[in-house]
């Protein structure tokens, strides 16, 4: 997604192949587990969507891929990310039209209302946000199969590190 991965050759199309992430999550501790693995994912405005007939909030991203960093082939991963149970979906810091802005996802948390409801939060850099107000937490994180190398490692300081 950023101009430096842009054109790189997927190692892996088989979603079953190289690691493929299969994740869920249904409390707190699960999505830190999630969120861990979509830190400083890349994320297209264009690529996120809120279905309100079926309560769903999808998105695709280009998840940097932390454990291939101890093999030092850094590698990015295309990734679908959707929560189910969705009531309502604000949008800040950013421009919904603005389909070819690409976000930088920092973090998912669950902040608890009454039980067993509350309201997801993504936060990217440069102040954005998406705030899901959930009947209940239930997400899902697949790997698609695609994954390419990438000559860099994110930083947190500068948009890339080394």
């Amino acid at each position: 997604m950023s101009s430096h991965d842009r054109g790189a050759k997927p190692e892996s199309a088989n979603p079953a192949a190289d690691g493929a992430l299969r994740l869920m999550a249904f409390d707190s501790a699960d999505l830190e587990v999630i969120s861990a693995h979509v830190q400083d994912a890349l994320v297209r405005v264009a690529g996120m969507t809120y279905r309100a007939r079926e309560r769903r909030f999808v998105l695709m991203a280009s998840r940097f891929d932390w454990l291939s960093v101890q093999s030092g082939a850094p590698q990015r991963s295309e990734c679908g990310l959707h929560f189910d149970h969705v009531e309502a979906v604000a949008f800040q810091g950013f421009d919904r039209s603005d389909g070819q802005r690409v976000l930088n996802l920092l973090s998912i948390n669950f902040h608890p209302g009454d039980a067993p409801s509350g309201e997801v939060v993504l936060t990217f850099s440069a102040e954005a946000a998406i705030r899901l107000k959930v009947e209940c937490l239930d997400a899902q994180l697949n790997d698609l199969g695609l994954r390419w190398k990438t000559r860099r490692k994110p930083g947190h300081g500068t948009e890339y590190g080394e």
